[in-house]
């Protein structure tokens, strides 16, 4: 039976058609992005590594990728094949990424701060067919050989002396790889591989924490890169410079800031880490118009001293991620313009966001250090695209995320998927109006992938609730089911409690986040419950946390306890646990 002309069915399909056209009128493929800015400026600087100093242009980006992506060819890595990537080297992740993409492969980057059996399930999980890393995980590498090897390994070994080297690097790949193919070798004449794209392709895994169970992988395709830098592209201009030192094992790091460029054809000034005491330095040496920060860094920024230098800066638009109630306070004494607030899942992209007009009366910055956009264009651009125009003046609700992005279908849901009424909390879930945008999958979870889409709702897992009816205005209330934020990582109960129960003295254990000391994250506390018989001391816990976990998912606070509190159907009550800890920290 065929829709007869204006029916809802007709409506809807004219409704993705357009929505699909927003996707591909600029380009959906990045490679391909990269690849027309190479081509209309190939001499304009594209990444400026500020750890050591090195550019790299768009021709020399697109020139290394294509020697890169002919070196893995031709190490065996055929279309289809993951890649992964292990380094904190932000210049050599990003590189690599684009040759993987070159080669038809899947770019599958991993979290350097993972150590153990966090690591080597993470690397047994994603089956990469070859391996990229550095000198400096050589011996973390070496410590779960049992548990997983490379099957091809390609190593930076970096000059004596150089950013990133270690000591007595000869010794340690002799020892330890022997085998191992030099990055200057990765880099061949041969002509680059010749393969044929579509925007439906995967082309990334990204891992994301579980809370049940392991850290699962997101499939991504490049429409998915696509739709996640859409909005925010609107309101770079091609003299734009992007400022990121997120580590580019996440979707905000990698795509959000560095993959988003290559549409405008801007300038990208890469870190390997956040620096309170450097930021604005760095800001200065490459001339950053835009960044992000992390909730976590607005309070370490403040806490900087005062400068009459505070305001003499490019730096005028900002992505704060989660919302930041000293948003205003910053922008003041920093001289922002905007700030954009929002929320994104690695399985979903870009799915809220809002504009913050820090100061519309004026302009924050001199005329010497405008760049960009102006701000009548910027405010433009905002009501354009249907994102709403906050006045960063105003007391603005906490959480706030903004509207959603059209190419979503958006409910607030109870447990049995039922829509609650308007301010009334209930978990966001999502439908996409259009293929692609949405994860492929979790790699090796069919069962989890069906989970999270039951009854054709994609669910998030997050409380939120519809504030603003008249703009669609949508605030974040909490996690749901065992998620702590801890400095910009989403860090689950299951794999804290699951590490520190690999201590030989540790019966069960049960982990909840307390507020942190500053910004709006968790610090985490593990109540311990130890064998009859077992000699445990907080000392000793510390220190097998350090051997077993990456510093962020290491507990504040710990406790050891007789017996853990549970329900009679053996459910730990950590509602309790987390009342207690509370009051003994208020109580001082």
């Amino acid at each position: 039976m065929t829709a007869a002309a204006g029916t809802p069915a007709q409506a809807r399909a004219a409704e993705a058609a357009a929505l699909l056209d927003l996707l591909e009128r600029d380009g959906e493929i990045v490679l391909d992005k990269l690849d027309e800015a190479a081509a209309a400026h190939p001499d304009k600087v594209f990444l400026h590594y500020g750890e050591d100093g090195t550019q790299v242009t768009y021709g020399e980006a697109k020139r290394r990728s294509e020697r890169m992506a002919a070196g893995l060819a031709h190490a065996g890595v055929r279309p289809g094949d993951r890649v992964a990537v292990l380094t904190r080297n932000s210049l050599l992740t990003a590189l690599s990424m684009f040759a993987i993409w070159r080669a038809g492969a899947i770019f599958a980057p991993v979290n350097f701060n993972l150590t153990g059996a966090l690591l080597s399930y993470q690397l047994s999980d994603a089956d990469p067919r070859l391996l990229i890393t550095d000198t400096s995980f050589l011996e973390t590498l070496d410590a779960i050989a049992d548990d997983w090897r490379a099957e091809r390994m390609v190593l930076h070994v970096p000059a004596p002396g150089a950013h990133g080297a270690v000591a007595d690097q000869a010794a340690l790949v002799a020892r330890l790889a022997p085998d191992a193919l030099p990055l200057d070798a990765l880099e061949r004449d041969d002509p680059p591989p010749q393969v044929e794209r579509s925007p439906s392709d995967p082309c990334s895994i990204i891992y994301t924490s579980g809370t049940t169970g392991p850290a699962k992988g997101v499939l991504q395709s490049y429409r998915w890169i696509n739709q996640y830098t859409q909005m925010i592209r609107r309101f770079d201009a091609p003299d734009d410079v992007i400022y990121c030192d997120l580590p580019l094992y996440h979707v905000g790091g990698a795509y959000y800031m560095l993959c988003r460029a290559v549409w405008n054809g801007n300038t990208v000034g890469l870190w390997d880490r956040f620096s309170p005491t450097r930021f604005w330095d760095r800001v200065h040496e490459v001339g950053a118009t835009a960044g992000i920060l992390l909730d976590v860094m607005v309070p370490r920024l403040m806490a900087q001293a005062p400068s009459d230098a505070d305001r003499a800066h490019p730096l005028r638009k900002i992505h704060i991620q989660p919302y930041s109630a000293q948003h205003h306070a910053f922008a003041t004494r920093f001289g922002i313009d905007f700030m954009t607030v929002g929320f994104g899942q690695t399985e979903a992209g870009h799915v809220f966001s809002a504009v913050i007009d820090e100061f519309p009366d004026g302009e924050a910055k001199d005329p010497e250090w405008r760049r960009g956009l102006p701000k009548q264009t910027l405010r433009e651009r905002a009501r354009e695209t249907g994102r709403i125009l906050y006045d960063g003046r105003e007391d603005l609700p906490k959480g706030i995320m903004g509207s959603p992005s059209p190419l979503y279908e958006v409910a607030v849901l109870d447990e049995a998927d039922r829509p609650v009424a308007p301010g009334e909390v209930g978990q966001l879930c999502l439908r996409p109006r259009v293929p692609g945008i949405l994860l492929e999958g979790y790699l090796n979870k069919p069962e989890a992938t069906l989970k999270v889409m039951a009854n054709c709702w994609f669910h998030t897992g997050d409380a939120v609730k519809l504030v603003d009816p008249a703009r669609d205005g949508h605030v974040f209330i909490d996690r749901m089911g065992g998620f702590f934020r801890v400095h910009g990582e989403n860090v689950s109960s299951f794999e804290v409690e699951t590490s520190m129960a690999r201590h030989p003295g540790v019966r069960a254990c049960a982990a909840v986040p307390v507020p942190a000391r500053d910004g709006e994250e968790d610090d985490i506390a593990v109540f311990v419950e130890p064998h009859d018989g077992a000699a445990l001391d907080e000392a000793a816990l510390r220190a097998h946390a350090a051997q077993v976990m990456p510093k962020y998912m290491r507990p504040r606070h710990i406790r050891i306890v007789e017996a853990l509190p549970t329900t009679p159907t053996s459910k730990v009550e950590k509602y309790k646990l987390k009342a207690g800890l509370l009051a003994e920290l208020a109580g001082g």
